[in-house]
């Protein structure tokens, strides 16, 4: 059962730390941190949760009260390279990073 978010336009390592914390915990109580956690990438990660859960009632028809987060895995995507000038016509690059989010639910 899982579920996937590519190219999400946040910094990898800044959505690791959302990530972090709703690993190995019920699927229920993730979700409830989710909601009242103060970063950006907490709504996106939630919308990808319940997508995940959706996929394991219409695939195994899993009940939600006995899912879990087995593992999420938060690996870095394209990145756009753009240019910011600098003095004496030089130019400084400027990556624009995104994310892609892989995210396993398990049955307990």
């Amino acid at each position: 059962m899982k579920a996937q978010l590519t190219n999400y336009r946040q910094a990898p390592r800044k959505v690791r730390l959302v990530a972090d914390l709703i690993k190995g915990k019920k699927v229920s109580v993730a979700l409830e941190q989710l909601t009242f956690l103060p970063k950006r990438a907490a709504a996106p990660i939630a919308l990808l949760l319940r997508s995940a859960i959706a996929n394991a009632k219409n695939t195994t028809s899993a009940q939600e009260g006995s899912l879990f987060v087995k593992n999420i895995r938060v690996d870095a995507g394209t990145v756009l390279k753009r240019m910011m000038p600098r003095a004496r016509g030089s130019g400084a690059q400027i990556l624009k990073r995104s994310s892609t989010v892989v995210l396993d639910l398990e049955q307990k």
